[in-house]
């Protein structure tokens, strides 16, 4: 068997290993497979290649450019995971854990491309929240603005996850314009090296956008600056360490952290023996215990059932236990396979033990392994192991020590402040799930121990054939949790992308604005186009394009034929007494939405051309009412575009409507699908 010498990649170039480098040993058999670090890596060299090519190239390109280059990437890997599934058999993982790890960071990659063109405008500035007024006469604004750090963002990644890990950091960092240098796991890293090796023989990546460093970062910690991001996941030992890093300190270094968490489920009062939601109860933890071999940081390791139920929950997982089929993950019959190294077969064994001192063990022998076709001698394989705490409130470790591994304990509680109670004794969790079929409990259990967790899992009957599962963390939803879960948060959608910009406060006159932001902006200069601009595609519609319309009368008779036709009769519109008593009318006013109609009638150009569809509006006021007699007449201006495919882009229009007089009487933001 040949061993595998496991590369860095530096400053455009691969780096084998150097001579002190680490054995790496496969999790089955214990052979050595691979050798990793001690290459001889320049941490300067990497982060100036870092900054000087890769930031540059990538801030060069807008949001949606890195939005098409990440699926396009995504879509290279998929075709390609097939290679990675068979390396990654030899950490101990099985078929269905790839699905987690590799299908996984690969459909984490494909929501962030998605979200990217959705969520984030074609542009390379990101505007957050709304224009503030800071004057009255409107000449001088503010405007929040988003733009990509100009550094490195640094992720280590811990052994348990070597593709998702690495890609669900990744995504919302290349998203963001910002590059990265990834430094896994040594025990698992063979497989992230495969990983980054498709990547970039894709070709789909700009140079300096991504580099590898399979073994230690040196003195890389000391070189950071404020420009750049530390996305870690571990162990809180080693965060606190590399948090203490005196350049980090110094020069307020982001810092992101994943670490320990202590994740409880609770099984709801309602869920009887019997009920779905006690079967599902037992599932997800079953699931939660087996899945990795227990090496997830959102699987369960305290299991909250009300006082008198532990027999019951414990007989039937013990059950379910019983029956998993633990040996070799390459073996499609196999279940549960190995944990990544004998050394942390070792430390999961340590931990248990703690908690042997304060639970009683009801499920699992560490000394006993009847596994078919493997050497327990050999491999890092571990039967799963149940506890039952009969006295939670009195215990420590049970609520301090993680055991890493299919390792859970049984707490008992007497009531729900009590769960609660102890569900808060974690200091900070990923996660925690509530299965219950009682939405008070739901309810009430969200409350108190919200604060304490970074995701609530809350399933039952309804949702259960529909649902994630209680330990997967999804792009859309941040992945993080308070305290001792690290207090950092990774994904959540666009909030992931956001921890790699800079929000920066803009403030100047509305033309200075709107030059920034690349969006027109209230106030600042605006221009006619040479045709009225339905007539014009996407492409040719510029910020601050606007068209003013003649104006319309609005007539007693067209209110109350609009009232007469819709159905809507109310007093405001129809009884001029009732209307005048109200402190917001003068007397009969017209609808709002038969100004919306109007409006439309003002500025459509109704013939078939670029503009293919209303798709909704958003901001709707109405800020003065308007009488009969009064007359509106409606400006409407190009906003912002954002290309949404080859055939059309979405254009965002400033509907203005005023009176006779000037003053706004409605406003609204239009938007319409336009070809390119």
């Amino acid at each position: 068997m040949s061993i595998q010498d496991v590369q860095s990649f530096a400053a455009g170039q691969w780096i084998g290993p150097g001579a002190d480098a680490r054995p790496v040993l496969s999790a089955i058999t214990g052979e050595v497979i691979a050798r990793s670090g001690g290459g001889a890596l320049d941490m300067q060299e990497m982060l100036d290649h870092a900054r000087g090519t890769g930031g540059p190239a990538l801030r060069a390109m807008t949001f949606h450019d890195r939005a098409r280059m990440l699926k396009a990437l995504a879509g290279y890997l998929n075709e390609r995971k097939q290679a990675l599934y068979d390396i990654s058999f030899d950490t101990g993982a099985t078929q269905r854990d790839h699905l987690i790890d590799i299908d996984g960071g690969i459909g984490t990659m494909f929501v962030f491309a998605s979200k990217g063109r959705r969520d984030l405008p074609d542009a390379r500035v990101y505007v957050d929240g709304s224009v503030e007024q800071l004057s009255k006469d409107g000449s001088f604004v503010a405007q929040h603005i988003c733009t990509p750090l100009q550094g490195v963002a640094v992720h280590i990644n811990a052994f348990n996850f070597p593709v998702w890990g690495m890609l669900e950091k990744l995504a919302p960092t290349l998203l963001a314009g910002v590059p990265a240098i990834v430094k896994p796991a040594t025990a698992s890293g063979y497989v992230t090296e495969a990983c980054v090796r498709m990547m970039l023989d894709s070709g789909l990546l700009p140079a300096g956008a991504l580099q590898l460093i399979s073994g230690g970062t040196g003195n890389l910690l000391d070189r950071l600056t404020c420009q750049d991001v530390v996305s870690f996941t571990g162990s809180a030992a080693t965060a606190r360490a590399l948090r203490a890093t005196p350049a980090i300190l110094d020069n307020s270094v982001r810092f992101v952290a994943e670490q320990d968490s202590l994740n409880a489920s609770i099984l709801g009062p309602d869920a009887e023996p019997g009920t779905p939601e006690f079967d599902l109860f037992v599932k997800e933890v079953h699931r939660e215990m087996t899945a990795k071999a227990g090496q997830k940081c959102t699987a369960i390791r305290r299991i909250l059932v009300p006082a008198g139920r532990e027999e019951a929950l414990v007989a039937a997982l013990s059950d379910r236990l019983a029956a998993t089929v633990i040996g070799d993950p390459r073996d499609p019959a196999t279940r549960m396979g190995a944990l990544v190294s004998r050394e942390q077969r070792a430390d999961v064994l340590d931990t248990a033990a703690r908690i042997g001192t304060e639970a009683e063990r009801v499920f699992g022998d560490p000394d006993r392994l009847d596994a078919p076709g493997i050497d327990p001698d050999k491999g890092a394989f571990l039967a799963p192991l149940l506890f039952h705490c009969a006295n939670p409130d009195a215990a420590e470790a049970v609520h301090a020590v993680e055991a890493f591994g299919p390792v859970s304990t049984v707490l008992p509680y007497r009531d729900l402040d009590h769960a609660a109670e102890l569900a808060r004794r974690g200091q900070g969790s990923l996660v925690a799930s509530v299965i219950t079929h009682d939405p008070g409990v739901a309810a009430r259990l969200a409350m108190e121990i919200g604060a304490f967790h970074g995701r609530l899992y809350i399933n039952d009957r309804t949702s259960m054939k529909a649902s994630t599962g209680h330990g997967a963390p999804l792009p859309h939803l941040v992945h993080g949790g308070p305290g001792r879960a690290g207090g950092g948060e990774e994904m959540g959608g666009i909030r992931g992308v956001m921890h790699y910009m800079q929000r920066t406060a803009v403030q100047g006159s509305p033309d200075m604005l709107a030059a920034v932001t690349g969006r027109h902006v209230a106030g600042a200069a605006t221009h006619e186009g040479p045709a009225h601009p339905f007539r014009r595609t996407f492409g040719e519609l510029t910020p601050g394009e606007t068209l003013h319309t003649e104006a319309r009368r609005i007539t007693l008779e067209d209110i109350e034929h609009f009232a007469r036709f819709t159905g809507d009769t109310f007093y405001a519109h129809m009884d001029e007494e009732a209307a005048a008593a109200n402190p917001f009318f003068p007397g009969r006013v017209a609808h709002g939405y038969l100004l919306l109609s109007f409006a439309a009638g003002l500025f459509v150009d109704p013939a078939p051309g670029p503009v293919l569809a209303n798709t909704g509006l958003d901001g709707l006021r109405f800020q003065k009412p308007v009488s009969p007699g009064d007359t509106i007449r409606v400006a409407l201006t190009v906003m912002d575009k954002t290309s949404r495919n080859d055939q059309y882009g979405e254009v965002r229009w400033q509907v203005t409507l005023t009176n006779q007089d000037g003053d706004q009487v409605a406003g609204y933001e239009l938007l319409t699908m336009v070809a390119h």
